[in-house]
C-alpha cells in the first residue's frame, strides 16, 4: 500500500477512476487510486500479444470522436486515429442480405430510432420494443442491432434513456487500441493494483476504507465501480446507502462480447466490411471483416445470446460463429478461421457485464447514482452519465465531474 492516509481515495481504475485521479493530481490534491485488477483500464482492455494487431476486448470505438476527450489524449500520446467510417454506417457485404434489401432495412432502423428520439419526456416511460412497427419486416434485425447498442433486448431497455443518448455520429478507432490509451493515461499516478475495496465507513469525521491490503483513512472517496457491483453491494457502506444500490439496480449492465478470429486469404473481402449472421432472428452475431485491414474477423455477440454462450463455455462462441459463417460462405470457410481472443465480461467478477442500460421507468436512476453523499462520497462511471452512458468518454467525463466536486468540497465551495 502506497499510503494508509490520504485526502481522496478513488475506487476503481477504469476510465472514470483514471480521469478522476489525473484531475486530482493536476489540482495537487493528495490521492490514491485502488484497483482490484492487476492492470488499469477496467472494461477497456487491449490485448497486444501481437504488436501489429492489438485487439480491444472491451470498448473499441471512439464514439462521438469529434468531442471525445480520449481522442485528444490518444493524439497527445502519439497514437494513430483510424477515421474509416464504421461498418454500421455503410452498406454491409451483400451476402445473406442483398443490397436491394439493405436500403429497406436501414430505412426501417432509422425510423425506429427516430421514434425513440421523438418520444416525449413527459409521457410514461416504456420499453423500446413498444416502438417497433407491428409485424415489421425488419424487426428481428432491428432487435439484433439493438442488443449491440444496449447489450440487452429492446424489451428491457427504457425508451426515455435510449432517447437521451447523445451521439454526434462520428466514430473512429485507435490503431494501437482504445484500452492502450486509457491504461497509459494512468501512468505516473499513485495507484495500488490488486487491491479490492471491501467497505467504506463514512460515519466518522474521516472516512475509513477497508481494503484487501488494510485500512486507509481519507477525507473523501470517489467510487467508480460498475453499476452491477454497486447493485450487488460488493462494497459495504457504513452507514448503508440503499438509495444508491436501488439506483444501480435500475441500471444493469448489458452484455457484449467479442471473439477475434484470424482469417486466411482475407483479401477476398473488402476492408472494414460487415456480415450479419442471420436477418430473421435477434439472437445472431455480426461479423466485422478485416478491421483496420487486418486478416481478422471481429465477431460481436450481445444480450441473451452472449449470456447463453458464456454459460456454455468459450468454445460455444467459436462453434456458433463457425455455424453462421459456414451458412453464409460455405463449408470450406471453416478451415480459413481460427480463434484468437475472447473475454467473457458477464462472468468477470470485477465487471459482471459490459455497459449499462436503464430499465423502463428507471432512466432517472443515472442522476441518483451520480449524486454526491455528504460532500465526501462521490460517484462516477459510465452509468452515472445521462447522455454519454455506455461509453469510455462518458466514464471519463463523470470522473472529471466527481473530482471537481471533491476539490470544491475540500476548498469549502461547490463547483458551478
Amino acid at each position: 500500500m502506497a499510503s494508509s492516509d490520504t485526502e481522496v481515495v478513488i475506487v476503481g481504475g477504469g476510465a472514470a477512476g483514471i480521469a478522476a485521479c489525473r484531475r486530482l493530481r493536476d489540482a495537487e490534491i493528495d490521492c490514491l487510486l485502488l484497483e482490484a485488477r492487476a492492470r488499469l483500464g477496467g472494461r477497456a482492455w487491449t490485448i497486444s500479444d501481437d504488436p501489429l494487431c492489438p485487439m480491444d476486448l472491451g470498448c473499441g470505438w471512439l464514439h462521438s470522436a469529434d468531442r471525445n476527450p480520449w481522442r485528444r489524449i490518444a493524439e497527445a500520446q502519439g497514437r494513430s486515429i483510424d477515421r474509416t467510417p464504421p461498418p454500421w454506417m455503410r452498406p454491409s457485404a451483400p451476402i445473406g442480405l442483398p443490397l436491394s434489401e439493405q436500403a429497406a432495412y436501414l430505412d426501417a432502423r432509422e425510423k425506429f430510432f427516430a421514434r425513440v428520439d421523438a418520444a416525449p419526456e413527459g409521457e410514461q416511460d416504456a420499453a423500446a420494443a413498444t416502438l417497433l412497427e407491428p409485424d415489421g419486416r425488419w424487426n428481428d434485425l432491428i432487435r439484433a442491432t439493438g442488443t449491440y447498442v444496449s447489450g440487452a433486448e429492446l424489451e428491457q431497455v427504457s425508451v426515455r434513456d435510449l432517447g437521451r443518448y447523445d451521439d454526434t455520429g462520428v466514430n473512429w478507432r485507435v490503431v494501437e487500441g482504445y484500452g492502450t490509451v486509457i491504461a497509459a493515461h494512468g501512468a505516473g499516478l499513485p495507484v495500488t493494483l490488486g487491491c479490492s475495496v471491501r467497505g467504506i465507513d463514512w460515519g466518522g469525521r474521516r472516512l475509513r476504507v477497508e481494503t484487501a491490503h488494510g485500512l486507509i483513512a481519507a477525507d473523501a472517496v470517489i467510487v467508480t465501480l460498475p453499476s452491477a457491483l454497486l447493485a450487488e453491494q460488493k462494497i459495504a457502506f457504513t452507514p448503508g446507502l440503499p438509495a444508491k444500490a436501488e439506483a444501480a439496480a435500475g441500471l444493469p449492465l448489458g452484455l457484449a462480447d467479442k471473439l477475434f478470429l484470424s482469417l486466411s486469404d482475407a483479401g477476398e473481402f473488402e476492408k472494414d466490411s460487415r456480415l450479419f449472421g442471420r436477418t430473421d432472428r435477434s439472437g445472431t452475431a455480426t461479423y466485422h471483416l478485416r478491421p483496420f485491414g487486418r486478416p481478422q474477423i471481429e465477431v460481436y455477440f450481445a444480450a441473451t445470446l452472449a449470456a447463453e454462450l458464456e454459460a456454455a463455455g468459450e468454445t460455444a462462441f467459436l462453434d456458433f460463429a463457425v455455424a453462421e459463417l459456414v451458412g453464409l460462405l460455405g463449408s470450406d470457410f471453416a478451415r480459413r478461421i481460427r480463434p484468437l481472443h475472447l473475454h467473457r465480461w458477464g462472468i468477470d467478477p470485477l465487471s459482471r457485464g459490459s455497459y449499462s442500460y436503464a430499465l423502463p421507468g428507471r432512466a432517472d436512476c443515472r442522476a441518483t447514482l451520480a449524486a454526491p453523499v455528504d460532500d465526501r462520497l462521490f460517484f462516477a462511471g459510465e452509468a452515472c452519465s445521462t447522455n454519454d452512458y455506455s461509453t469510455a468518454h462518458g466514464a471519463y467525463l463523470t470522473g472529471v465531474v466527481a473530482a471537481d466536486q471533491a476539490i470544491a468540497a475540500r476548498r469549502g465551495r461547490r463547483p458551478r
